[in-house]
């Protein structure tokens, strides 16, 4: 998906790499190599190299956004690396923002179950299959959407593990107990 800018996007939903932990940090692979996603792309290993080592040289962050939104950033991108199987991520939404809120809720709920990355194409070149093969990209965000065009990966989530949900339930025998201590006076 390309708009005017020259910024495209890709989708991804990710299986057993995603989840959320401590009720805010998310990490999973934004992107697959070697998987054809519904635009009929192929994103080749070491695409994101040279792209990250400029963030990095700059001290910048790949942003974190809403729906490629860039009036929605809900976190921060603490780790973006390119590992043999893809480009993993690793952040925090932020639960003083409302969105960053949502989408924490709505992942662990399983409304939410996938990333994708925006990004303008540097170097591809065509296969014999008629895929574009993306060598080189340069990364510009990697956002939480609802729709990833890459279908066959999935997101989990674990919110039965995180520190949120223990506190609550912890919070919610304090309050029992209180309840039942005042209506024994």
């Amino acid at each position: 998906m390309e708009n005017d800018t020259g910024l495209e996007r890709k989708f991804a939903r990710f299986g057993e790499a995603l989840e959320v932990r401590d009720g805010c940090v998310i990490s999973g692979y934004a992107s697959l190599f070697g998987a054809v996603d519904q635009g009929n792309d192929v994103v080749e290993a070491g695409a994101y190299k040279d792209s990250l080592a400029a963030i990095a040289a700059r001290g910048g962050k790949v942003k974190m956004l809403w729906q490629h939104d860039p009036a929605q950033p809900i976190g921060i991108w603490d780790e973006v690396r390119e590992d043999a199987r893809g480009l993993w991520v690793k952040g925090r939404l932020l639960d003083e923002v409302a969105k960053g809120r949502e989408a924490g809720a709505l992942i662990e709920a399983g409304a939410i179950d996938g990333l994708s990355i925006g990004y303008r194409t540097r170097k591809a070149t065509k296969n014999a299959k008629g895929q574009r093969l993306l060598t080189e990209l340069e990364l510009w965000e990697v956002s939480l959407v609802t729709f990833p065009m890459l279908p066959s990966a999935r997101v989990s989530a674990k919110s039965d593990d995180t520190d949120l949900a223990q506190s609550l339930r912890d919070m919610a025998a304090a309050f029992e107990g209180a309840r039942t201590d005042l209506a024994r006076r």
